[in-house]
C-alpha cells in the first residue's frame, strides 16, 4: 500500500507503514492512499458472520499486506475488545454508541490500533519514537492510554488551558511514565498548529524521531472506518443508510467516505457540529473560511480550522457540488443541544452526550428537509459522563463509570506552558534530552 501527499497527489509516494510513522508528509501535507482497496461483495453478504475484530482484520489485511497474519489478528483482537452496539432510538433514527471503550470515546478505536501498529514497526529502532498530539477533548485521553508503556514510544498531549472536561483532563495528565501533558494557554487550533510545526521543523525532525496520533496520521483514519462496516453488520440485509457524523476535526468523516469507498453501501453523509460551522458554511456556498474557534458544550468539535477538511477535497476534487452531493451539513448552538439532550431523555429515557446531541438534531433537521425514512445512524461518540457541566443545568444526574471515576482522584502531572512554540521546543528538549 502506497500513500502519497496532499500537497503533491502526483508527486513522491511512502510505503504506507512510513507515512504512518511520519505522521504529516514532510511537505506539511496528509498522508491519502494512493488507491483505496475495495472489499468483495460477497464479503459484504457474508458480514453478519463476523465480528468487529474479525471484519477489522479482513479490512487491515487490504491496507497491511505486508504484516503477518498472526500479528495482524492480534493486533485487531486486542485493540477491538469492547462492542460497537447499534441502538433503536425510533423507527427513523439508531444509535451507535462508539463510547464503550477504555477511555469512553470512539478515539478508543484509531488510537488503540494505532498504537499496536507503531509499536510493531517500531520494535526494530534504536532510537525512541516521540509522538506529538493535538486534541480538544477525547483524543488525549485515547491516545494517552493506548500508548501508555509502549517501549520505545514517547508521548506529548497537548490540550487547550481550561477548554476540555476536568474528567476528560484527567484522563490525560494522570499517567506520567511514556506519557506527558501540556495544557496550552490557548485554543486547540493552536495545539494543532504547533504539533504540525514541530514535525516538519528540521531542527526537531534532525533530532528526534517524530509522528503524530492526532487524525491527521493515516493510521487513526483507517480504524474508525471499522466501525462504519460494524453498524452495516448490525443491519438488516440490503439496508443503505445514512450516517451523522459528529465532526470537528473532521477526521471521523473522511472515514466514513473511506469505508463508502471500499464498498460499504452509504445513501448519504451528515456532518453535525457546533458553532464552530466552517464545513456546514462551505457545504452551503462553496467558500472554506477557517476562523477561531469557538468554546461549546461539545468541545471535541471546538476546531476553527478543521486539517481534514484537505483529505474530503482529496476525495472529491475541490469541486465544491461533488461533495455537497454526497455530504450534508448543519450546526448548532449549546441551548439548541441541551434541549435536545433533555428532550430526547423524557422521551426515550436515553442519556445523550453533547455531541450525540448535536448529531440527533441533524437527523431530524435532515428529516425534514428531504423526507427521508431510510435509518439515520447516529455515530454516538462518547459517555455523557465525561460532560458533567452540560447536565446540570438539566437536573439530570448521570452515573459515572468506575474506570473514570478513579481518574479524578488521581494527580494531574501536566505543565502549563504560553502558546510560543520557542518556549515549547525549549521545554520538550529538556524533557527530553539526546
Amino acid at each position: 500500500m502506497l500513500c502519497y501527499s496532499t500537497n503533491d497527489p502526483q508527486g513522491k509516494t511512502y510505503p504506507i507503514l512510513e507515512a504512518i510513522q511520519l505522521g504529516l508528509a514532510p511537505d506539511g501535507g496528509l498522508f491519502m492512499p494512493v488507491n483505496i482497496p475495495k472489499v468483495k461483495p460477497e464479503w459484504l453478504e457474508n458480514l453478519p458472520d463476523r465480528d468487529l475484530p474479525g471484519l477489522a482484520f479482513d479490512i487491515s489485511r487490504l491496507y497491511f499486506p505486508e504484516l503477518p497474519v498472526s500479528t495482524l489478528e492480534s493486533i485487531c483482537a486486542d485493540a477491538f475488545n469492547f462492542p460497537a452496539p447499534l441502538v433503536t432510538l425510533n423507527p427513523e433514527i439508531k444509535i451507535l454508541e462508539l463510547f464503550h471503550g477504555p477511555t469512553l470515546a470512539f478515539k478508543d478505536f484509531g488510537a488503540r490500533f494505532m498504537a499496536r501498529i507503531l509499536g510493531y514497526s517500531n520494535a526494530k529502532q534504536d532510537l525512541p519514537l516521540h509522538i506529538l498530539v493535538a486534541t480538544s477533548g477525547d483524543t488525549g485521553g485515547a491516545v494517552a492510554d493506548g500508548f501508555f508503556q509502549v517501549p520505545g514510544i514517547e508521548v506529548t498531549v497537548l490540550f487547550p488551558k481550561g477548554k476540555i472536561s476536568p474528567l476528560q483532563q484527567k484522563q490525560i495528565t494522570t499517567l506520567g511514565k511514556n506519557i506527558r501533558a501540556v495544557a496550552l494557554e490557548g485554543t486547540f487550533d493552536d495545539c494543532q498548529a504547533m504539533v504540525k510545526k514541530a514535525l516538519v521543523d528540521p531542527v526537531m525532525t534532525r533530532k528526534y524521531r517524530m509522528s503524530s496520533a492526532n487524525s491527521i496520521n493515516l493510521s487513526r483514519l483507517i480504524p474508525q472506518s471499522f466501525y462504519y462496516f460494524e453498524a452495516y453488520r448490525q443491519l438488516d440485509p440490503g439496508t443503505k443508510p445514512v450516517f451523522v457524523v459528529p465532526s470537528g476535526n473532521f477526521g471521523n468523516l473522511v472515514a466514513g467516505i473511506l469505508a463508502q469507498r471500499m464498498g460499504l453501501p452509504v445513501a448519504h453523509f451528515i456532518a453535525a457540529t457546533n458553532r464552530n460551522d466552517i464545513v456546514p458554511s462551505y457545504l452551503k456556498d462553496g467558500v472554506f473560511r477557517p476562523k477561531p474557534s469557538v468554546e461549546t458544550l461539545s468541545n471535541a468539535m471546538d476546531v476553527g480550522n478543521p486539517s481534514n477538511f484537505r483529505r474530503l477535497e482529496s476525495l472529491f476534487g475541490s469541486t465544491w457540488n461533488n461533495m455537497r452531493q454526497m455530504i450534508s451539513g448543519y450546526a448548532y448552538t449549546d441551548t439548541q443541544t441541551l434541549e435536545a439532550i433533555d428532550r430526547i431523555h423524557r422521551d426515550y429515557n436515553y442519556l445523550l452526550d453533547p455531541h450525540g446531541a448535536v448529531g440527533l438534531l441533524a437527523a431530524e433537521e435532515y428529516q425534514l428537509d428531504v423526507h427521508h425514512h431510510k435509518p439515520l445512524i447516529v455515530l454516538e461518540t462518547a459517555h455523557p459522563a465525561k460532560f458533567l457541566a452540560a447536565y446540570e443545568t438539566l437536573n439530570i444526574q448521570v452515573e459515572i463509570p468506575e474506570r473514570l471515576a478513579n481518574k479524578a482522584q488521581a494527580e494531574d502531572l501536566s505543565v502549563i506552558l504560553p502558546n510560543d512554540y520557542t518556549q515549547f521546543i525549549e521545554w520538550f528538549s529538556e524533557s527530553h534530552p539526546v
